[in-house]
Formats: structure tokens, sequence, C-alpha cells
């Protein structure tokens, strides 16, 4: 068993938020790879599927940002798993918009949602950075980070997406290289 984080804070007002890249990206995944319905545990919302022969759980913490940990911690030891087990999908501010960088453990620069969850279960779990790019000045960032994704913006978001969902086996099978280089080709096209 898997289980992959999608980092957001819940509500229609912060759907299309930048910040919430993490819960888009699992929406698309159980789209893509037919998960199962819907289940409110775990201080959020879970859905069981596979994806490339692996059984994951795909994770949106209903708890808000600030408290992404307490609902990943409590799935890692409903399930008795170390944080090895752990996929976390977030947004990254040092990243170009719509680049993706994967990364084992590491600090949280600063992203209120890592930090929860290396306070409750410890920093060593694997990140899929999803850039949004960073809007030039630090008084800029928040509403940056807290601000919807532009409509010109929204076809990349869409490839960016698709593109996720389609390399997802190879995260599954724990080939973040061939992930992130089959990733780069298809937003290429």
């Amino acid at each position: 068993m898997q289980i992959w984080a999608g980092l957001g804070n819940p509500g229609p007002k912060y759907a299309m938020h930048r910040h919430n890249v993490g819960f888009m990206v699992c929406d698309v995944l159980a789209e893509m790879h037919d998960f199962g319905p819907v289940q409110k545990k775990f201080q959020g919302w879970a859905k069981e599927g596979r994806i490339g022969g692996a059984k994951v759980l795909l994770l949106k913490p209903a708890t808000f940002m600030n408290e992404s940990g307490r609902a990943v911690g409590e799935a890692l030891r409903f399930y008795k798993l170390e944080t090895d087990a752990l996929t976390v999908f977030h947004d990254e501010l040092d990243l170009e918009p719509f680049r993706i960088k994967v990364k084992q453990g590491g600090g949280h620069a600063g992203h209120n949602g890592l930090r929860s969850i290396d306070q409750h279960c410890g920093a060593e779990f694997r990140r899929v950075r999803i850039g949004i790019g960073h809007p030039g000045h630090k008084d800029r960032v928040h509403g940056h980070v807290l601000g919807n994704y532009a409509k010109s913006e929204m076809d990349d978001l869409v490839a960016m997406l698709g593109a996720i969902g389609a390399e997802a086996d190879w995260l599954a099978k724990g080939d973040d290289a061939r992930f992130m280089s089959d990733y780069a080709l298809r937003m290429q096209d």
C-alpha cells in the first residue's frame, strides 16, 4: 500500500487556487485510474485503487493546509506504514509554472502543509513538487499562492494534470527519474 496525499484547502472558494494543485492531482489520478468511491476518513477524503499494479490510497486532507500532517499521519498509522510509503503532491514557488521535480526528503521551505507533515510524520517522504512560479517579490507571494490559476494558464494546467496522470505508473514503481523524464517529454508535445 502506498499513500499519495495531495495538499490543498477544502471548500469551493479554494478549488482553483495554485495552493490546491495537490488536490487537483488527486482528482485527476482517481478519474484516470478508475479509483473507487470517495470515503470520508483520516480527517479527509480518501479513494482506493491501483496505479501501475500498486495499491494506492489517494488522500485529500480536509484539515486545511496548515494541519495536513494530522490527516496524513492518521492514514500512515492506520495502515502501519512508514514515510517511505508516502508521496505528497504540493505546489512549489521555486519552480517555474508546470515544471515538476520529485525529491525524497528535505525541508519544508516555508510550505505550511509540508511543515505539518514533517512535524506529524517525519521529513523522509517523497515529494512531487509542482511549479507555480514565484511572483517576483516576497510581498506578493501570499496573493499568488492563494490566487486562482489565470484563464491563460488553463490549457497548461490541464496538460500538466493529464501528463501526471498518464505517467503515474512510474511513480508507483518508484522510478522517479523516468516519471520526470516522460512527464517533460509529454509536456513538450
